[in-house]
């Protein structure tokens, strides 16, 4: 009895500090930039060239300005604004910057100015890797993309006919510095454009744009001054999906003792093209599918995964959905589905996928108790019309016990809006899973080639922590059961 009790007192004082240990964890910060009401930005740079370009080639729009700044003032600057309205600062995302005629360049720093909410007009400000000095030049790039811009027009339809969208932007790029020298260009995703804004010409063309195939060109433009826009708008055929997710929540966990990752994707999918102007009609939509034509309507969806993925399931509200198809080899890992149901313009659709993967092809011992951590931020759907995602929850479920996280990702900055570091309890853990969430909006499927990588600690008594506590629990519990098997419950006689 006695070397039972000193054995079980033995193992608990193994267990205690491994228990009430307390992790340390580190999170990077997301900083924000602050500046007073009656900002406004000096005008000491001017675009000597400047070529705009607009994607409406999937079903969201893409921006990218290539830009020749100069600096015109006396003293090295190295802020540049770009304008955007409020409207366009919830819609915007995937602000990038670089070089163009030095891919190798790094450092540039792009931070959304926040200094009176109640003003129509806001600013990005990109700040130069190196401070330009008076009179010089480079050429740098901003890439970025508006979520929920296109509009349908007519609103509805009926179930076999065209889709058309509206972008509405301006002609001159908005710009709070004098453009020596700019176009604007149009791409779209076929030749059917109906309607298109006109304005007046310069030089020896009497009318913009200039069209030639599926692409619109409005310039080039002399001189336009600080501030100037010229609003127009183009009207074109779209027959896909305007695919949109309001929230995607997205879990991986880490299992060091299973050598598994296992994936977690929940979407709320909405279509935000035209509604259907009568009610949906089976029969016709079985007819036309013998046909295989176009449709505006989502009817499928492929998820490429990574090399070595399986268990693959697809469910919805109802349950298991079972239109789905799986195939995993030594060469790809796909997974296609079909909803339920056509999803038509207004529509909604909320469903889960998930799938296991060998942590061999994810995760690395770096150094002694130090491991590394490399998947991909983004996976979902990859769709000819895109995809968009308004607000992306990641979760990185890390073993219980592990520290010292730190994340690296790919993903502008700009787009990341919060970071927390925390714990969460799952079966048989005691302090709690160490769980790393990083929230970010407005990005597309364009990121889903973009990695997360995790750095993290994780030590050989953290690792023992669970068997430990579970052998303990068991032990006890037999001790428990061996002891009151002990004890005398008979009655006696008087």
């Amino acid at each position: 009895m006695k070397s039972i009790a000193a054995c079980a007192a033995a193992l608990l004082s193994l267990i205690s500090p491994i228990v009430t240990a307390d992790p340390n964890v580190a999170a990077p910060s997301v900083s924000k930039v602050t500046l007073p009401a009656t900002f406004k930005p000096p005008q000491v740079f001017k675009n000597a060239n400047l070529v705009h370009v607009i994607s409406l080639e999937k079903n969201f729009a893409k921006e990218q300005i290539n830009v020749v700044v100069e600096n015109d003032s006396k003293e090295p600057q190295d802020e540049y604004f770009l304008p955007f309205t409020s409207q366009q600062m919830e819609r915007v995302g995937g602000f990038e910057v670089k070089d163009r005629k030095d891919s190798s360049l790094t450092g540039f720093v792009v931070e959304a100015v926040e200094y009176d909410p109640l003003s129509d007009t806001q600013y990005y400000r990109i700040r130069l890797p190196t401070l330009l000095p008076p009179k010089a030049q480079q050429t740098i790039g901003i890439s970025f993309h508006y979520l929920q811009a296109l509009t349908p027009l007519p609103a509805a339809i009926e179930q076999t006919d065209k889709q058309y969208l509206v972008y509405s932007f301006s002609a001159y790029c908005p710009s709070i510095y004098t453009t020596v020298k700019q176009k604007t260009e149009v791409k779209l995703p076929g030749s059917d454009i109906p309607e298109y804004t006109k304005i007046a010409g310069s030089g020896d063309v009497k009318e913009f744009p200039q069209k030639s195939g599926a692409k619109l060109t409005y310039g080039p433009f002399p001189e336009v001054p600080a501030g100037a826009v010229s609003p127009v708008k183009v009207r074109y055929e779209f027959t896909k999906p305007v695919s949109h997710v309001t929230l995607l929540e997205r879990d991986v966990e880490v299992s060091h003792w299973g050598g598994n990752i296992a994936f977690e994707e929940r979407y709320t999918l909405y279509n935000q093209g035209a509604n259907l102007s009568t009610l949906f009609n089976r029969v016709k939509w079985a007819q036309s599918q013998y046909f295989n034509p176009t449709s505006y309507a989502l009817k499928e969806m492929k998820f490429p995964l990574r090399i070595g993925s399986t268990d693959a399931y697809f469910t919805d509200a109802i349950g298991n959905v079972s239109t789905s198809r799986f195939r995993s080899n030594k060469k790809e890992a796909s997974l296609e589905i079909k909803p339920r149901y056509p999803i038509f313009g207004g529509w909604k659709y909320p469903f889960t996928i998930g799938w296991n993967a060998d942590a061999k092809y994810f995760l690395r011992q770096k150094t002694g108790d130090s491991y590394i951590l490399n998947i991909p931020f983004l996976e979902g759907p990859k769709q000819p019309e895109g995809f968009g995602y308004e607000q992306v929850q990641v979760r990185v479920l890390l073993p219980e016990g592990a520290d010292n996280v730190k994340f690296h990702t790919s993903i502008p900055e700009s787009s990341i809006t919060d970071v927390v570091v925390d714990q969460q309890k799952t079966y048989l853990d005691t302090i709690g899973r160490t769980v790393l969430t990083i929230k970010a909006r407005n990005l597309h499927d364009d990121f889903r080639s973009r990695d997360l990588i995790v750095s993290y600690d994780y030590t050989i008594a953290a690792s023992l922590r669970k068997p430990l506590v579970v052998f303990g629990s068991m032990l006890s519990l037999f001790v428990g059961i061996w002891l009151l098997s002990k004890v005398d419950v008979k009655l006696s006689s008087k």
